[in-house]
Order: structure tokens, then C-alpha cells, then sequence
């Protein structure tokens, strides 16, 4: 199962830069950063709209190289200047081809909040989160235990960030909710084998009380599809490979805002 695989990679990362540069230093940098003038998400989904998080993705397991020419800065700042209300990042470069300095450069350059997209399975990957920029970090209910969401996710908000729980399944939700998420993400696609099913947001909706924030993710490409979702009462859209291809990323966006 690829979601196996990339737990495993990241752990292999994890010692890499745990080598490199310690817990201690991580904290002593986060420290010594001026305060974060940037929106806070959760706040930010509190206005009635359904708002944009565009993500910054070079390729995926799924779908190999989705783009070669990979200009990540003038990306996200097309994005920010589209008015999008946070700006995913992968980090993830196995399989993802993402990277650290592209969270920190990105989150230097836009007034929207960041999203570190990864696979968080430590403490120290949301220290490091942090010390790069990050709004926002992501909790993926499939590979952590209970204990970790809450302790994940306090630990993110005691740091000034907000958490998005990830879930894709019925029993995921239910455990979403039993963390005290403050805000749940509904992928759509499946993390064990990558294929989409657009109407698992939909189905799995009605799972959150309508005063936790809900986030759909994954395969959204159309403005019928975003209507879809606006009509379900989503708070939010998480949208990657369909602004990635497009060359009229700012129409775009726009037009999903308006949908």
C-alpha cells in the first residue's frame, strides 16, 4: 500500500534532518521568530464562503511528473493575488517531489496562511513546521493513534498553527471527532491506492456537526463540482493537480470562488 511506503520514507527523513539539525535548535529558531502577522485559518473559515486553499504540487504517486516547469514562487503568489485563503505546500519529496525551502520560501512571499502537506507522524515535523513558515499543519487520522491526533493537534495550536484532520472513512471521522479536531478535512482519495471517489466528501458530510469546519480534498476539478460541494455546506476546498495544469490559475480560482 503506497500509504505504507510513504510512513516509511518519512521516517528515514525524520533521522536525516533529525541529524541535521536538533529538537533544541528547531525550538531555539521558532523562538526567535517575529510573530506571525498572517490570518489564522481557523478564523478564516468561520466567514460564511466557501473558501480556496491552491496547492503548490510538482507530481504525485498517482500521476508521476504533473508539471516539469516549476516556477513554485510565481505559483504561489498568482495564487495569493487570486484572493485563495491559504496556500498548500507538499514537503513530501519521495514521492511527491516537495521540500522544505519551497514551504519556507512560499510563506515569506504570500499574505495567505500556509499549509505544510506531509505525512506528520512526530512531534519534531511540526516544530519543524513551524520554524518554515506554516499556518497550518496536517494530521492524517490513518496513521496516527487517537492520543497522537490530540497531542498533534494541541501541540500545533500551542505553537500558534491550526490542524487539519484528515479522514476518508466513516470509522476516520468518528475518530476526528473524538480528537476534538477544530478542523476536519474529507479526502476523496483513497491514500492506500490513490484512486478518487468524489462523492466520499459528499457521502461523509453529514458526519460533522455544522459547527466544525470541513474541508473537501482531492479530485475537485470542475465549477460543478465545487457548486456540489458549496450546496453540502463545505467550509472549504483543497485543490492541487487541476490548478497545477491549468495556465489560467487567477481565472481559475476565480471562478471557483464565484461557483
Amino acid at each position: 500500500m503506497i500509504l505504507d511506503e510513504l510512513v516509511t520514507v518519512t521516517k528515514a527523513r525524520l533521522v536525516r534532518h533529525k541529524r541535521r539539525q536538533s529538537l533544541a535548535e528547531l525550538k531555539q529558531t521558532i523562538t526567535s521568530m517575529p510573530a506571525d502577522s498572517k490570518p489564522d485559518f481557523l478564523e478564516i473559515l468561520k466567514h460564511p464562503s466557501l473558501h480556496v486553499i491552491s496547492e503548490v504540487k510538482k507530481s504525485s504517486p498517482s500521476k508521476g511528473m504533473i508539471v516539469t516547469d516549476f516556477p513554485y514562487l510565481k505559483i504561489a503568489k498568482a495564487y495569493d493575488q487570486a484572493g485563495v485563503d491559504a496556500i498548500s505546500v507538499l514537503t513530501e519529496p519521495d514521492y511527491f517531489n516537495g521540500h522544505l525551502h519551497y514551504l519556507r520560501e512560499i510563506s515569506q512571499v504570500v499574505s495567505a496562511p500556509t499549509l505544510r502537506k506531509d505525512f506528520t507522524i512526530d512531534p519534531y515535523m511540526i516544530y519543524e513546521a513551524k520554524a518554515n513558515g506554516a499556518g497550518i499543519i496536517l494530521l492524517i487520522v490513518a496513521i496516527l493513534s487517537d492520543q497522537q491526533l490530540r497531542d498533534y493537534r494541541e501541540l500545533a495550536e500551542s505553537l500558534g498553527m491550526q490542524a487539519i484532520v484528515e479522514a476518508y472513512t466513516a470509522d476516520e471521522v468518528k475518530r476526528a471527532r473524538q480528537s476534538d479536531a477544530k478542523i476536519i478535512g474529507i479526502n476523496n482519495r483513497n491514500l492506500k491506492d490513490f484512486k478518487v471517489d468524489f462523492n466520499n466528501s459528499l457521502k461523509l458530510r453529514r458526519l460533522v456537526p455544522a459547527d466544525i469546519p470541513v474541508v473537501a480534498e482531492s479530485g475537485i476539478q470542475t465549477q460543478q463540482d465545487v457548486k456540489l460541494l458549496a450546496d453540502a455546506n463545505f467550509n472549504a476546498i483543497l485543490m492541487g493537480e487541476t490548478l497545477m495544469r491549468s495556465t489560467q490559475k487567477q481565472q481559475l480560482i476565480r471562478e471557483f470562488k464565484e461557483a
